[in-house]
């Protein structure tokens, strides 16, 4: 007998071209089965993309790289045949008695013909949509079987115009598929538009009964302290009597330890006739105080694990589910004071500061780590809202489950947008998709999907558009709110009671959280629809504190540069690509940034906007390389996103109630709208926004020079205090204020005073301004927040002398490894002079890390390395003398130099130890995250990052410390 349950089809997948395999489906899986990787056949990614394939096995060009995209053939110019691919691989299973089996395909890009063991089923069309086949009677006996699936491309891949486009010629609209794959201001074309089996596949083992689609709903009473399950499944019995079943329910809860507590279990009896699929409701469950999920920033995300069995009466059981469920309640209403749309979680407004998101790769080679360290990334930086954008996917099972994890809101467009769908240039699609009713198909089944996942916050029609008439009649209808979950006053923070006549709300589609038509609409941008959202450029860092900056309550997208590190370039791009811009002047004083092809083919935007905004790099000196470039376009990064958000947060609750950053990442090798690229490696921008979106935070405005303090938290601060202090170049401290005894009122924004050294005698024309906010009570800091100010009409240029500054650090690491994880804590401090005995803020000693560590540092094992830095001896001594000890396990390097100042925009990052690396080889171990990174210290104060990572199996990591006036190449501390 077979166990019940999902096995995943995930390895040994071959694949190959249908024009190129002269054999039948029926003969593939029968008596002419492909017997390995021979031509025409080749190892296939599943899941996956025919192109993603084709690099796999170098049949083409790595589309990522440099131009070599331009060499991969399009759908348009070879056919929809060309891209049209078989993909085969076998599976044992092996039924007994009243077993069956179905073959499941969570999604395949766009239609398909499935063998099995000689006999043919269909796939049919669109893109977004579950598939499950019961195989039980045709599955061979002794359990061997054979399983080809000829996969189509989208009927209608459409063709692109020499000048590209948003979705090039706006033919991908006509089907219900992904409508970036035509290409986009920020993306290349995808040769094949996604073709492929593109998500999970899988068989699953039942007895007669089979569990379908549960839903789970929480409700509330008695300000949250009481709380019901809601749950409904359907069941169908596949055999040929009435089933007499025993349903189960269970709620447990994971205790210290990986122990279980069970919460609740309940059994029910149902008969299901034979052949029948009927709906089942449980009695609701009581909770009293549940542990509540929170988003990131507002406390902890309580998962509680629901399963539901069945068995069957002379048989046994016959079939199981189970899914992690966060009690929580969402709301949100249009902001009578910002107009702008606000949301609730269990009855606490929310100030969303987020990001759009396309999707990890535009290869759609789709899995958990990537995932992982996606949502991870997203919690690092402090935001609490993820976009999935109209013209990418419907996210996947395992992207919600780590933003369920790690906290973070989802916010989940439907295919539709402006460009494609009747707002572009030229205007194409005004009626959306050609199918309308296989549109609300996938809509139905992806809301099954994705349902039970506490991060789902909203659903939304399209993109800058309104999906057609009849299609949004048909989702507002399918998506309403339950009347125990709709928000009739801006006041109102009840939670409303069951009743027992009213329908359950496990019953509806979904019912827990709001629709709206689309991106721009009722709430958000000018809540009418007009392009009110972006701009999509380089601003003037101080503009968006302004009055004048945004005039509505919420921006779902506004977006900037995003320029990687020297090394991504360089992993990336020929050496062609290695070349900047030409900075060229203009006669209105602007600067031009002139782009090499390659950059120009890669979206890259400039860092200067002729007329409007001068240009960010230009004022640290004109770059000499691509080191140089890449290193000042960090400083603007930081710069950049950190005034977006704090400028945001400065007007929370008066002006705004959320911003949603465009973008966050990138799909692809480009050069726009990120906070970390395509190989995983952080921008400074990405450590700009973790600053200023911290839930408690001290900022600088911009505009008006006074120091303000922000407290996101429903939890009122006091005795706390600010500390003030300006450094120059030369290491001095003109300027040292503190400010005590304060209190911080919750949701709101507190000015505290007016930053005065610019306006004092003699300012240094560049300075650095350190603020802390911390607790009177032991010194430990709330929030830190380091700038580098220029005079009014001034610029940084006497920072580039100030590269030349050796200023003395010690570096104290102790690492600890669990297998292949690796995780280590390093102490930096600045010695160029000794702390101020009065200033004891100097350690740095967090009062809290928000989200940060995935793994307990007290079980992994100590390394200990002795020899490692005498063998790199030599190399580590070219700039100056430093050396190593080992003390009570830890690791101690002084780095030597005889001046005082600002150890600068530090930054680490983690490598393969190697010797002989070539020059453009990339030694970068990816992805890691940092606790902290692009940080600066001033003379005496000290810093501790935690670094976390997976290194490849038999290499040593290293990890290397660089600065603005720190300039080993390689430092190991490990």
């Amino acid at each position: 007998m077979a166990e019940i349950g999902k096995t995943r089809l995930e390895s040994g997948w071959l694949a190959a071209r249908s024009t190129e395999v002269e054999l039948t489906g029926t003969q593939l899986t029968t008596n002419h089965p492909p017997t390995g990787p021979t031509s025409p056949w080749m190892e296939a990614v599943v899941p996956g993309t025919v192109l993603a394939t084709l690099v796999k096995n170098k049949v083409v060009a790595d589309p990522f790289y440099g131009l070599e995209n331009e060499m991969i053939i399009d759908i348009a110019d070879s056919g929809r045949e060309y891209y049209t691919f078989w993909f085969f691989t076998k599976f044992q299973c092996q039924l007994s008695g009243p077993q069956h089996l179905d073959l499941n395909f969570r999604a395949i890009n766009y239609s398909a013909e499935v063998y099995l063991n000689g006999r043919e089923m269909i796939l049919p069309k669109g893109m977004f949509r579950r598939h499950s086949l019961d195989v039980t009677d045709i599955l061979n006996p002794d359990g061997a079987n054979l399983l080809a699936v000829l996969v189509h491309p989208p009927d209608h891949p459409g063709s692109i115009p020499p000048e590209g486009g948003q979705g090039g010629d706006h033919e991908i609209g006509k089907d219900v598929a992904a409508q970036y794959v035509e290409g986009w201001d920020w993306i290349a074309p995808v040769r094949d538009r996604n073709t492929g089996i593109w998500d999970e596949v899988s068989i699953s083992v039942t007895g007669p009964v089979k569990i379908i689609d549960p839903h789970l709903v929480s409700s509330f009473s008695d300000q949250y302290t009481r709380a019901y399950l809601h749950a409904t499944t359907e069941l169908e019995n596949r055999s040929a009597w009435v089933a007499d079943c025993s349903l189960n329910i269970q709620v447990t809860t994971e205790l210290e330890g990986s122990v279980c507590l069970i919460e609740h279990v309940q059994t029910q009896h149902v008969s299901v006739p034979p052949g029948a699929r009927v709906q089942y409701t449980f009695p609701k469950l009581f909770f009293y105080k549940p542990n509540l999920w929170w988003p990131n920033g507002m406390g902890k995300q309580s998962l509680y694990n629901v399963s539901i069995t069945v068995d069957v009466k002379g048989y046994g059981e016959s079939d199981t589910w189970d899914h992690l469920f966060g009690f929580r309640n969402i709301e949100s209403h249009i902001d009578g004071a910002t107009g702008g749309r606000l949301f609730k979680i269990n009855g606490q407004p929310i100030f969303i500061r987020g990001g759009n998101w396309i999707l990890s790769d535009c290869l759609l080679r789709l899995s958990k780590e990537r995932y992982k360290t996606d949502i991870r990334f997203h919690a690092d930086m402090n935001l609490n809202m993820i976009r999935c954008w109209g013209g990418g996917l419907a996210e996947r099972p395992e992207f919600y489950h780590y933003c369920d994890v790690y906290g973070v809101l989802v916010w989940q467009d439907f295919w539709i947008t402006g460009d494609v769908d009747g707002r572009g240039v030229p205007v194409s699609n005004p009626n959306g998709p050609l199918d309308h009713d296989l549109f609300m198909l996938c809509v139905r089944d992806t809301v099954k999907l994705l349902r039970n996942h506490p991060s789902l916050a909203l659903w939304v029609g399209g993109n800058e558009q309104v999906p057609p008439d009849d299609i949004n009649t048909a989702l507002k209808n399918d998506l309403k709110l339950h009347p125990l979950f709709e928000s009739h006053s801006e006041n109102a923070s009840y939670v409303k009671e069951f009743s027992v006549e009213s329908e359950d709300p496990s019953q509806y589609l979904d019912g827990t959280r709001v629709y709206i038509q689309g991106s721009m609409w009722d709430g958000f941008a000018n809540g009418k629809g007009d392009f009110t959202d972006g701009p999509y450029e380089i601003q003037n860092p101080e503009d968006f504190f302004k009055d004048n900056y945004y005039n509505y309550g919420f921006n779902p997208e506004i977006g900037s540069v995003g320029m990687p590190v020297a090394a991504t370039i360089r992993a990336t791009m020929p050496s062609k690509g290695w070349e900047i811009p030409l900075f060229k002047k203009l006669p209105n004083g602007y600067t031009e940034e002139v782009p090499n092809p390659i950059w120009e083919y890669h979206k890259y935007i400039p860092y200067s906007k002729p007329g409007k905004v001068h240009d960010q790099i230009e004022p640290y000196g004109i770059p000499k390389d691509l080191d140089d470039f890449c290193l000042k376009a960090q400083l603007v990064n930081y710069i950049q996103y950190r005034a977006l958000l704090e400028g945001w947060t400065s007007r929370m609750w008066s002006k705004y109630t959320g911003v949603l950053i465009w973008k966050t990442q990138n799909p692809w090798s480009g050069l726009r709208g990120q906070f970390y690229d395509y190989l995983l490696d952080q921008t400074a921008g990405f450590y700009g926004c973790r600053c200023a979106a911290e839930p408690i935070h001290v900022q600088l405005n911009l505009a008006t020079y006074f120091i303000e303090v922000v407290n996101t938290t429903s939890e009122e601060l006091s005795d706390v205090a600010i500390e003030a202090s300006v450094w120059d170049l030369e290491g001095d401290c003109p300027s040292y204020k503190v400010y005590d005894k304060l209190s911080l009122p919750p949701k709101k924004v507190l000015s505290i005073s007016e930053l005065n050294y610019p306006k004092s005698k003699n300012p240094k024309p560049v300075y650095f301004l350190l603020l802390k906010l911390y607790h009177m009570s032991n010194y430990s800091i709330i929030s830190r927040n380091f700038y580098w100010l220029h005079l009014p009409g001034g610029d940084y240029k006497l920072l580039e002398p100030y590269r030349n500054m050796r200023i003395p650090l010690t570096i104290t690491s102790k690492t600890s490894h669990k297998g292949s994880s690796y995780e280590i804590e390093i102490n930096v401090q600045n010695k160029s002079k000794k702390p101020d005995p009065e200033i004891l803020t100097y350690k740095n000693n967090y009062a809290s890390r928000y989200g940060y560590g995935d793994f307990d540092m007290s079980s992994l094992e100590p390394i200990h390395d002795e020899t490692e830095d005498k063998q790199k001896a030599g190399l580590l001594q070219r700039l100056y003398r430093q050396f190593s000890r080992e003390t009570d396990g830890l690791k101690v390097t002084e780095i030597n130099g005889s001046d005082a100042g600002v150890a600068f925009f530090l930054n680490f990052s983690v490598h393969t130890l190697k010797t002989d690396h070539k020059e453009g080889e990339d030694t970068r171990i990816l992805p890691v995250h940092y606790s902290d990174n692009y940080f600066s210290l001033v003379p005496g104060e000290e810093m501790s990052v935690k670094i976390s990572f997976e290194a490849p199996e038999g290499i040593t990591p290293r990890v290397a410390l660089q600065g603005w006036n720190y300039h080993c190449e390689v430092h190991t501390v490990v």
